[in-house]
């Protein structure tokens, strides 16, 4: 059994996703393959709070996609950022930028809902669900694209084939693409907490020599926290009654937000960075976390993953509308180009960050104390900060850009 498309893509969590919608909506016929059986949410839906940037909040708006939540998003109006033992803080109003927030903060799995919805909607696509990726080979300007579902397995031909599988990308792995992995040595530990007073807009960094602790506000009147830990104390934290992680996260974060007086189910996750050797070859592109995954710290994964999935589908609409082929070596080339600023600085500085933050070297404490002061009083460094964190990195994409779709 064969069937053909101008796109296939495999993987259908939150890049995989929003790619098939930005597709449809340039008229491009899309195969999605995803693992998950109809009627139920990828895993990666779950309750983790994910930290949109306005560049991604502009680009869902225009796919119709953050008109689709059922749960109020949180605004973040202000980012403060500071680190146990150092002096100094960041502290970045986007009221000082013109804006009323830097983004918001959504539950993922309200985000999954939205994106079922629009999914169902679509009136190009193709799902093919529950199905598994089984191998690829280029066939002169196709991809054949193996895949096995309920009814055996199955070829799908595409001119462009593109890998959102995630960071063990299968496709990746097909297409001979190496990676480059490294631990960082910490387990990330997600929850929803209370505080004492509701939060007021203030997205919150707290660094420490064993991880980060974030704190993200939440449209409900919590904060979603991310708490990181060093590996050999991850189970041990997980272990924790609802009162003595409390405790714990009062203790890495301080009284800033108040008092923690609840917390809802935690979840874990090791903080892994991959990077993919190239994001191209013959008839495929890698976007989201095949290509790059990051550490968790500054909250720039999905935004950055999806701003690969639009400048994609920027070009192949572009390619659409001359008649030409999506899976031209041009349009690979033009990908891999545009990509190539906003990934590697965006990869740099989530790297960094991590790497910085967590190191206890005695001569390390006070460059990072000048660094804070010096990006907190210096305005081109404040804009620079504040730029990158509003998702404006390299060749944005068009969607990205308010008054632009």
């Amino acid at each position: 059994m064969r069937s053909d498309h101008d796109v296939v893509i495999v993987g259908g969590g939150l890049v995989g996703a929003s790619l098939a919608i930005a597709l449809d909506r340039a008229g491009v016929d899309v195969g999605l393959v995803e693992s998950t059986p109809s009627g139920e949410l990828p895993a990666v839906f779950d309750e983790r709070n994910l930290s949109f940037a306005e560049a991604t909040v502009n680009a869902l708006a225009a796919l119709g996609v953050l008109q689709k939540l059922r749960a109020p998003a949180g605004a973040i109006r202000r980012i403060h950022v500071s680190r146990a033992g150092d002096f100094g803080r960041v502290l970045l109003e986007a009221a000082d930028f013109g804006r009323d927030s830097f983004g918001q903060v959504v539950v993922a799995r309200d985000f999954g809902m939205a994106l079922a919805e629009r999914l169902d909607g679509l009136p190009l696509l193709t799902r093919y669900r529950p199905a598994r990726f089984l191998g690829c080979a280029r066939a002169g300007d196709r991809q054949q694209v193996r895949i096995a579902d309920d009814g055996g397995e199955r070829v799908l031909r595409a001119r462009l084939l593109v890998a959102a599988d995630g960071t063990g990308s299968a496709v990746r792995g097909a297409l001979g693409i190496g990676a480059e992995t490294h631990d960082y040595g910490q387990t990330l530990l997600v929850a929803r907490v209370r505080a004492a007073r509701a939060p007021d807009g203030t997205a919150y960094e707290r660094f420490t020599a064993h991880g980060p602790t974030a704190l993200l506000p939440r449209g409900d009147r919590h904060y979603g926290v991310v708490h990181g830990v060093a590996r050999a104390q991850a189970d041990a934290a997980m272990a924790l009654d609802e009162q003595g992680f409390l405790a714990r996260i009062q203790r890495a974060f301080g009284w800033r937000a108040g008092r923690f007086v609840s917390a809802g189910a935690r979840s874990a996750y090791p903080a892994l960075r991959m990077v993919a050797a190239r994001t191209t070859a013959a008839r495929a592109v890698l976007v989201g976390n095949a290509a790059q995954t990051l550490h968790p710290v500054g909250a720039q994964g999905f935004n950055l993953g999806l701003r690969d999935a639009l400048t994609l589908a920027e070009l192949v609409a572009a390619q659409r509308r001359d008649g030409a082929d999506p899976g031209d070596d041009g349009v690979l080339r033009a990908y891999a180009a545009r990509r190539r600023e906003d990934r590697e600085r965006t990869l740099a500085f989530s790297d960094g960050l991590a790497r910085m933050t967590a190191a206890d070297a005695p001569l390390l404490g006070p460059l990072r104390s000048l660094g804070l002061l010096a990006v907190d009083r210096v305005p081109a460094l404040q804009s620079l900060l504040a730029g990158g964190a509003m998702g404006y990195r390299g060749d944005v994409p068009a969607l990205c850009r308010a008054g632009q779709a």
